[in-house]
């Protein structure tokens, strides 16, 4: 038996340690104190701002009970989808349904503790702290808060989101099961190319249903929620593979498949849809038909496969946007630069140019991207250069030519909130839609417009743009902006002034008038004495105008623009009115210019042609157009023509001398339109061939705050433009047409048209030549357009 060492003895033991001194006593307990005081002070801060946003949560009725967004499919009226229920491609699968591949492989790489937290992840938490301590960019979300953001939070990384996430978060967790959690998910996220859901990305990227995906194609989609425009297939197949590994090693390492399957799906060469056709931009009239059908058929509407055709035409519709977005854009980059959109933290110059790549990609996620205005973050900025990063992972260097609207943030002397740095968040655009062509910064827009175009004998809309970008602002200008038509009105005068003894020869005296405290002005300053009513409109006086409702009286007036369908309660009962002081929408002036434009018959515009469900039943189906019988008529013929004979006048050598001179056509008429200090700027015309022909378009642009445009801008300026694009691309291959006969009851006198029983019956009026009898002036607030 071994033998054990005797004890040492106590004088061959190690000496003890020496006790702590006081003075390092003292500190230590300062420094305990110190700590507790300031967890107990961050706990007091963190229940203040606890008590503080509570109250102002969202009820959680749109996760308890979630009304998925199905396929409500809406078409033009040739077969061209606009959407499947607004911009979101969606097919709801119930989570018993989806695949438990696909379930266990997105719990794997967006939160594998996701069955055993309640809602926050401490411990992602903590390591995300540390992470960003030393430098590197790293989130913490779970599934879970990710559901809170994407149903009631905005995407931007402040303190107050991520605080009323995470309480959000604690919330649903109570109210739900981790499966209707994940379902919610599963279903509602955003995956790229319009995608929202796994059902829905399945088939837009691989054109399958989620029971037929294989492992590589799963991980594929799994990598996607991280950032679905910087790993996206479609745009760069190359980084979407480098995700799709990163995802299959957490799959192996969550034991969501094996080591095996894993390399198979390495091996695999995925077979990616092709590309669906670019998005016709309707988002204004698809929600007007989304809002219809639920109306009429309920919330439920959304899970019975309903169609709904309406009455745009596809080509019209793009035509449209296209000219408006130009439009917008050419009079942004004439406002003084406003500054970045944000600003976002990059690691410094000095290192590697791939955790640069990854960190500015990183930062542009939650930033959304458009087509056309380009999101992207500063990399390099120095006067005579820029490089940036779009969201994509693209880099572009632009150069002096594309940096004139950003001028003032790239001076040594530009302020914090103009200066363009490094990390800046901005906006750039391809000056044209080719490879190669050159970049600049431009600006999001400030500046709204609308546009709407209709066939004016049935009064189908043949395309409606309802502002700039529906995302940002849903608001449909040209439904429900009520706004002042100033100038654009002026023809529903001319015409009542017809019907009441003036004719386009008629004098009338444009010089300075006073009535009371009120001095209108022309927009031109000027004032040239007598001239025709055919010359007035063209040059569109408003002294002329006044004098002519003068000898009018408001309540003819009134009355006579009723007939063209405007609601006289929104007009002023006082001189104002003829400087176009009352209110219309765009749609409404357009339905008023189709009585013009088809010879004299009211028409109700129609946007909605028919509902069906998902077999094809009729549920809903427009009238048809009414027959333009004269029992029908809104407006004489004669009246018409010759007010038509004046528009024409418009447009060939007044405001308007630009519509005809570019299209290079005389069948097309208008007005323009600029109210007081270029609040609204208008033009409405349309082209026509005659009695029961024409086609309609009226733009307008402004601010949703009504404030100047400028004073040198001007519905010539603005809105026309918009107008002449759009109408040289809808009568490409239309033959252009002669003025129409002139209607019974007309006879040309001294080179101008006139009613064959205004001599019998009429006097000859010179208005203005003499002094002007008193008259009941505006009152001291009206607005007077100009």
């Amino acid at each position: 038996m071994p033998q054990t060492a005797p004890p040492e003895s106590p004088a061959e033991l190690p000496p003890e340690p020496a006790l702590l001194s006081p003075t390092t006593r003292r500190w230590l307990r300062r420094a305990a104190w110190a700590a507790a005081g300031l967890t107990l002070a961050g706990a007091a801060v963190l229940g203040a701002a606890i008590a503080w946003y509570a109250p102002q949560l969202p009820p959680l009725d749109r996760v308890t009970s979630y009304q998925p967004r199905q396929p409500l499919q809406v078409f033009t009226a040739d077969g061209v989808e606009i959407a499947q229920f607004g911009t979101e491609r969606r097919q709801f699968v119930p989570v018993a349904q989806i695949p438990a591949l696909v379930r266990d492989a997105v719990v794997a790489v967006e939160d594998k503790r996701f069955r055993e937290h309640s809602g926050i992840d401490l411990r992602g938490v903590a390591r995300a702290v540390l992470a960003n301590l030393s430098g590197r960019r790293e989130g913490a979300s779970t599934i879970t808060q990710q559901v809170a953001r994407t149903f009631f939070l905005s995407s931007r990384v402040t303190p107050e989101r991520k605080l009323k996430e995470a309480m959000l978060a604690l919330r649903i967790e109570q109210q739900l099961g981790k499966d209707q959690i994940l379902e919610l998910y599963l279903n509602q996220i955003y995956l790229g190319q319009r995608a929202y859901g796994y059902a829905a990305a399945a088939d837009t990227y691989f054109g399958k249903p989620l029971d037929a995906l294989s492992v590589a194609e799963v991980a594929m989609l799994a990598g996607l929620p991280q950032n679905p425009a910087y790993a996206n297939p479609i745009t760069n197949l190359e980084r979407a593979t480098r995700r799709q590994r990163e995802v299959l090693q957490r799959m192996v390492t969550a034991g969501v498949i094996t080591e095996a399957q894993a390399d198979a799906a390495r091996a695999e060469v995925l077979k990616l849809r092709p590309p669906r056709q670019a998005t016709l931009h309707a988002e204004h009239v698809a929600e007007m038909a989304r809002r219809v059908v639920v109306e009429r058929f309920g919330a439920e509407a959304y899970q019975q496969g309903i169609k709904v055709t309406t009455a745009l035409r596809a080509a019209d519709q793009q035509a449209a946007w296209a000219a408006l977005r130009r439009s917008v854009l050419a009079y942004d980059n004439r406002q003084p630069w406003r500054g970045p959109d944000d600003e976002e933290e990059l690691p410094p110059p000095s290192v590697p140019a791939a955790e640069t790549e990854r960190a500015a990609a990183a930062a542009l996620k939650d930033h959304r991207d458009d087509e056309l205005l380009r999101v992207a973050i500063v990399l390099e900025a120095s006067p005579k250069a820029l490089r940036v990063q779009l969201a994509s992972g693209e880099q572009l260097r632009i150069g002096p030519e594309g940096l004139r609207a950003a001028a003032a943030g790239l001076s040594a002397k530009a302020g914090a909130d103009l200066a363009i740095t490094r990390g800046a968040v901005l906006r750039v655009m391809q000056a044209a839609d080719k490879p190669g062509a050159p970049w600049a910064v431009v600006q999001w827009p400030e500046v709204q417009a609308a546009f709407v175009a209709l066939d004016a004998a049935t009064g189908r809309v043949r395309a409606l743009v309802g502002g700039f970008d529906f995302a940002q602002q849903p608001f449909n200008h040209v439904t429900q902006a009520w706004r002042q038509p100033g100038s654009s009105f002026k023809p529903f005068l001319y015409s009542a002034a017809l019907d009441n003894g003036l004719m386009p020869a008629t004098q009338v005296n444009d010089a300075p008038l006073s009535i009371g405290d009120w001095n209108p002005q022309n927009s031109d300053g000027q004032f040239d004495g007598p001239m025709t009513l055919r010359d007035a409109l063209a040059r569109s006086k408003n002294l002329v105008s006044v004098r002519v409702l003068q000898q009018l009286g408001v309540p003819t007036a009134l009355s006579w623009a009723g007939r063209f369908g405007f609601e006289q309660a929104r007009q002023p009962s006082n001189l104002t009115l003829a400087l176009g002081a009352g209110s219309t929408t765009p749609l409404q002036l357009a339905q008023a210019y189709a009585v013009l434009a088809n010879g004299g018959w009211r028409v109700d515009p129609v946007v909605i042609e028919r509902i069906t469900d998902a077999q094809g039943k009729v549920l809903f189906e427009a009238p048809p157009p009414a027959p333009l019988d004269e029992a029908r008529r809104a407006v004489p013929a004669r009246n018409v023509w010759l007010t038509n004979s004046l528009l024409n006048g418009v447009a060939r050598y007044g405001t308007a001398a630009r519509a005809q001179a570019q299209l290079q056509r005389s069948d097309v008429y208008g007005k323009t339109g600029t109210t007081n200090d270029a609040v609204d700027a208008w033009f409405a015309g349309f082209q026509s061939s005659g009695p029961g022909a024409g086609l309609v378009g009226v733009a307008w642009m402004g601010y949703d705050e009504p404030a100047s445009l400028g004073s040198r801008e001007s519905g010539g300026g603005l809105a026309l433009p918009i107008w002449i694009e759009y109408m040289a691309a809808a009568l490409k291959g239309v033959a252009p047409a002669g003025q129409p006969a002139p209607p019974e009851g007309l006879v040309q006198v001294d080179g101008d048209w006139r009613y064959d029983d205004w001599e019998a019956g009429r006097p000859v009026f010179e208005i203005g030549l003499a002094p002007a009898a008193e008259a009941e002036p505006p009152p001291p607030a009206a607005s007077a357009p100009r």
